[in-house]
C-alpha cells in the first residue's frame, strides 16, 4: 500500500476529510472503510471521553491506517496524538496555540487549525498551519457550543484566501455538497453523513463519487 506522506506541500485536492465521532458501527470499522476507500485524511474526535478510552481507540485506528495513504489526525490533544503515533493533530481556536504545539511535540508532522471567519484565516497566516478547516458552513449539532454559521458563499471566499489546503466543514452531506463545492470550496469534511450510516464504506464512496463529478463540472 502507498505510505502516508508526512508533508502537505503541494497536496492536490483530495475530497473527503473524514472526522470520526460516535459511529453507529465502530471506530475500527469506519477506519477500515476509510483506508479501503483510499481517503487521504481521517481525524479521530472523541470529546468528553475518558483519556484511556480515547488513547486505546487512537492506537487501534493507528494500527489500521499505518502503511496506507490515509493520514491519521487526532483532534485537540497533541500529547495523545504522540502517544498514539498519529501523523498529526487538529487544533481549534481555543486549544494549545499552534506554534507551542509544534515546539513541544516535534514528533508530529502535521498541524491543522480550525478557522471560523475570514479574519481568523488571515490571522492563521502568522502561524502557518499545514491545512485549515473552514466552518461551520451550516449549523451542526456535533459541537456543544457551535460557532456562527458561515454559509457556502462565505466559506468559499475564505477557502480562496487560504495559501494552504482547506477543508470546508459543518453540516455537509450529499444533498448540500453540490452547493458547497460550487460556491468555491475544494475539500470537505463530514461527520454524521458517514458515522451515522451502518455502511460507512458505501457512504464514503457516494460522497467521493459525487465530489469527483462536481469537480469535473465546467466552471463559469
Amino acid at each position: 500500500m502507498e505510505s502516508a506522506s508526512p508533508t502537505l506541500h503541494n497536496e492536490p485536492p483530495f475530497g473527503l476529510y473524514l472526522v470520526v465521532t460516535d459511529p453507529v458501527t465502530s471506530y475500527e470499522a469506519v477506519a477500515e472503510a476509510a483506508v479501503r476507500a483510499g481517503l487521504r485524511f481521517l481525524q479521530l474526535r472523541m470529546k468528553r471521553t475518558a483519556r484511556e478510552t480515547a488513547l486505546a481507540t487512537a492506537k487501534a485506528v493507528r494500527a489500521i491506517t499505518r502503511g496506507s495513504r490515509t493520514i491519521f489526525i487526532v483532534n485537540d490533544d497533541p500529547a495523545l496524538a504522540v502517544e498514539a503515533e498519529a501523523d498529526g493533530v487538529h487544533l481549534g481556536q481555543g486549544d494549545m496555540p499552534l506554534p507551542e504545539a509544534r515546539a513541544r511535540f516535534p514528533e508530529l508532522r502535521i498541524f491543522g487549525l480550525s478557522t471560523h471567519s475570514y479574519a481568523q484565516m488571515e490571522a492563521a497566516k502568522a502561524v502557518r498551519p499545514d491545512y485549515a478547516g473552514v466552518g461551520p458552513v451550516y449549523a451542526t449539532p456535533t459541537k456543544a457550543i457551535p460557532d456562527p454559521t458561515l454559509g457556502p458563499a462565505e466559506a468559499g471566499r475564505i477557502v480562496q484566501a487560504s495559501p494552504w489546503p482547506t477543508v470546508a466543514i459543518g453540516g455537509i452531506d450529499e444533498a448540500r455538497l453540490p452547493e458547497v463545492i460550487r460556491a468555491g470550496a475544494i475539500n470537505f469534511s463530514v461527520v454524521r453523513a458517514v458515522c451515522r450510516d451502518p455502511a460507512p464504506y458505501d457512504a464514503i464512496r457516494r460522497l467521493q463519487d459525487l465530489w469527483h463529478a462536481l469537480r469535473a463540472e465546467p466552471r463559469p
